[in-house]
């Protein structure tokens, strides 16, 4: 069945505006006489919000017993069980209050924030009692929740001042981009670094093509990059064999990483780049124990020291594992002056497309979940402990972040076998309602949503698809993320770049979003 074809003017219509206590009750008034004068309006506060959660819970307790005396024994099962629950709250509590108050006198303002956040845990127990107390066959009483937005709050970008570079490259000199190790993930992060280092040898980057590398032309928006610079910095390879007329050389390859392979590269990929018609010289080693398994730091000076040089043409590979400035790098926004919110971005296309599937199924809060699982149980058995979590866990933790968030609907990018992402749905139930997952369906020409990439080709190109899921999580209101994964670290880049990140996001029970992790295995 053949598509509607609308005008093409269409195709760029943007469509979303972007120590416990042991004591038998709760008693705040043992603990005000010592302390009183410490207290804030925040101390009070939080006071006053324990004591109303016991209350409630007691309350709770109270009632159920009067009203399902007379019921049967599951009845008085759920109160044992709730007699249970309610213990360990309070035990969660008084932590919660002594390492809180025991050994500052001031909040700040994070830690207050990470005060509400294990307030709302314990707000979430308390509805779990209220539904094991009332689980008879009167049905049950709802109850009001806290405001996600309260909780998963954007995270500012200009808290904090970006350290950047001036990209102004000499227009004859090059740098050729040698990207190997890993998937299209582990290559955008190489590319990026990539950038960095032309940025300090003043070159012109060099975007491999589709013979030697994947055709970044259809995931990326090239001309972005120079668009945000103002001025030229990227070539792709096709332009370049151009200004070449098709006999380019290089006049210096040099190695980053010598073990275990110089380059990460192996004779076949050199045969590769000699049939594009590219000559080269010796391979080189900048140092000759640099070992990917253990990079060690480097600055700008070891850079511009190790690859600085008058040749015209130079090849530097591969810099996926490199541990260059950091910090720097790694900031959000990237090392490079720009005027953009970032540099390395989805295509037009798939940004539209990924605009127009959340508009078409998931609407404007939902929570995005990259759930890693073929080829992760033995990389995350290496770990301790490890990452790789039986579905039930993985369940109760994503419970607890969609109630975190306050959201009813959950994006699913996964590589997992349908057998897991079904059990994983069947257990997603909350306050009696499933919790539903959505993942993107195949193509049916009745639908619209993906009708840009079906015209211009592209729908069911693997690179296309996994930069498309990428942008979608990027999009979401809160992102959980599979530990250890690089596939992850790329939506956290786009995340922080077009300022979506939220102070909720995290990996898969994790409960906070870490550091960059390099090496997608």
């Amino acid at each position: 069945m053949t598509r509607d074809s609308p005008n093409e003017d269409d195709d760029h219509e943007n469509l979303i505006h972007q120590n416990k206590d042991k004591s038998a009750s709760f008693r705040i008034e043992e603990l005000q006489s010592p302390i009183r004068r410490r207290f804030s309006k925040g101390h009070y506060l939080f006071a006053a919000i324990v004591t109303v959660i016991s209350l409630v819970a007691t309350i709770y307790l109270f009632f159920s017993s009067k009203i399902c005396g007379t019921t049967s024994d599951r009845i008085k099962e759920s109160q044992l069980r709730a007699l249970y629950l309610l213990n360990k709250q309070r035990s969660s509590l008084f932590d919660l209050w002594n390492n809180t108050f025991g050994t500052s006198n001031n909040i700040t303002a994070v830690r207050f924030d990470q005060i509400k956040a294990s307030l709302l845990d314990q707000i979430t127990l308390n509805r779990h009692i209220k539904d094991t107390l009332l689980s008879t066959e009167n049905g049950t009483v709802s109850v009001p929740i806290v405001n996600g937005s309260e909780i998963c709050r954007k995270i500012d970008p200009k808290s904090s001042k970006r350290r950047t570079i001036e990209w102004k490259p000499d227009p004859n000199k090059f740098l050729f981009a040698i990207c190997l190790s890993g998937q299209m993930s582990n290559h955008l992060i190489c590319l990026e670094k990539h950038m960095f280092f032309a940025a300090v040898l003043n070159r012109v980057l060099v975007i491999p093509g589709s013979k030697f590398d994947y055709q970044y032309n259809l995931v990326l928006d090239i001309e972005h990059i120079n668009e945000c610079i103002g001025r030229k910095t990227v070539i792709s390879f096709e332009n370049f064999m151009e200004l070449k007329k098709n006999h380019a050389r290089i006049d210096k390859f040099i190695c980053y990483f010598s073990i275990p392979l110089p380059c990460y590269m192996d004779e076949d990929h050199l045969k590769q780049l000699k049939s594009l018609g590219i000559s080269m010289g010796k391979v080189e080693t900048a140092w000759k124990s640099e070992d990917i398994e253990n990079p060690s730091p480097k600055t700008v000076k070891d850079v511009e020291e190790k690859f600085g040089t008058k040749e015209d043409v130079i090849a530097i590979g591969d810099v996926f594992f490199a541990n260059v400035e950091k910090d720097w790098v790694l900031q959000p926004r990237g090392p490079i002056a720009h005027k953009c919110k970032i540099l390395i971005e989805p295509s037009k296309l798939i940004l539209l497309t990924a605009q127009r599937f959340i508009q078409t199924f998931l609407g404007s809060g939902f929570v995005a979940l990259h759930f890693r699982r073929h080829g992760f149980l033995k990389f995350c058995n290496a770990k301790k402990p490890s990452c790789f979590y039986p579905i039930p866990q993985a369940a109760d933790c994503i419970r607890q972040m969609v109630e975190k968030a306050n959201t009813s609907v959950i994006y699913l990018s996964t590589d997992a076998a349908e057998s897991e992402t079904s059990l994983l749905q069947s257990m997603l139930v909350m306050n009696g309602k499933t919790i539903p997952l959505v993942k993107r369906p195949p193509r049916d020409s009745a639908e619209k949503w993906d009708s840009l990439l079906y015209r211009h080709g592209l729908d069911g190109d693997d690179q296309v698809e996994a930069m498309l899921d990428k942008t979608i999580c990027a999009m979401a209101s809160v992102f959980i993320g599979a530990p250890g994964s690089t596939f992850t670290e790329d939506i956290l880049r786009l995340r922080k770049g077009w300022e979506t990140a939220s102070s909720c996001d995290e990996y898969l029970c994790h409960g906070e979003e870490p550091n960059f992790i390099a090496g997608d295995k």
